[in-house]
């Protein structure tokens, strides 16, 4: 499918490139295997290239997107679903998708999208929020974000991104995307990953903030030592009495450590606060 025959040029400022190889898609719909009943909902459909296959297999989706222009070339696209093709404009970033199902059920999202690399980051780490209700999450993002997403410590591309996908979630990189499947080609290649919601945390943190700040000052310098990058938080013979080397780098860290750290900096915090509470 190409957008110039639906009267539609991508945008630069959204981030638009819009897939069109066949197999591709298809390969994309085999890998989320839609169920009739499930609750998808599709984030950025451009010109309906993953939506259409979706529709054929279910009968029946939600969707987001910003474009105003593209929302009437998909309802005359889609109108023969009528009320079961449903058109939520407008950002998905500042989306409440509680919305989109009924909270006395037990059913819960499966969210699809061919992501914008400008937005995908944030994107996920607001997904993430509401991971509660989501099943799973199919996404095409930049080649380099699903690594990230992705990655086992020592890897360089193990950071805060993956620390914090994987503690909510299952990541797996399923296979990629070359820029020839767009129109108009990207400057880079694409991958398609799925995150998978914990039913249980396998490492739960005792305050989740806590675990986000920390990990986030673990790597603001990646070069330096979690000694020097934790010591405005954490003492040195914090780190030591956990079993953690205070001289290795952030990048060395498993995630179950980083939930150790920051444990200790909530309790460090917690008696902090009984502390001054006591004090006449």
């Amino acid at each position: 499918m190409n957008q110039k025959n639906l009267g539609h040029q991508a945008r630069k400022r959204f981030g638009q490139n819009f897939l069109q190889d066949g197999n591709i898609i298809r390969r994309i719909v085999r890998s989320i295997a839609p169920k009739t009943g499930q609750r998808l909902v599709e984030i950025g459909p451009g010109l309906g290239a993953i939506t259409e296959e979706l529709l054929e297999e279910i009968g029946e989706l939600d969707v987001v997107e910003l474009d105003r222009d593209l929302i009437p070339i998909l309802r005359t696209q889609f109108f023969r679903y009528e009320d079961k093709f449903r058109i939520h404009e407008g950002d998905a970033l500042k989306f409440d998708f509680h919305t989109l199902i009924d909270p006395e059920s037990d059913q819960r999202l499966r969210v699809v999208g061919n992501l914008p690399y400008n937005i995908s980051t944030p994107l996920i780490f607001h997904l993430l929020s509401h991971s509660g209700i989501i099943q799973d999450m199919h996404f095409m993002l930049q080649k380099e974000v699903v690594e990230r997403l992705a990655a086992q410590p020592g890897s360089r591309h193990y950071g805060r991104l993956g620390i914090m996908a994987q503690y909510r979630c299952q990541v797996d990189n399923l296979f990629l995307v070359p820029p020839e499947a767009f129109d108009p080609k990207p400057k880079v290649d694409s991958a398609i990953v799925r995150l998978t919601p914990h039913q249980t945390l396998p490492y739960p943190a005792k305050d989740e903030k806590d675990l986000a700040t920390l990990v986030r000052t673990a790597f603001s310098q990646r070069r330096k030592t979690l000694r020097n990058n934790l010591k405005k938080m954490l003492p040195c013979e914090h780190i030591e009495a956990l079993g953690i080397d205070p001289s290795i780098r952030p990048e060395r860290v498993a995630l179950s450590d980083f939930v150790k750290l920051a444990d200790s900096y909530t309790d460090l915090k917690h008696n902090a606060t009984t502390e001054d509470r006591q004090d006449p």
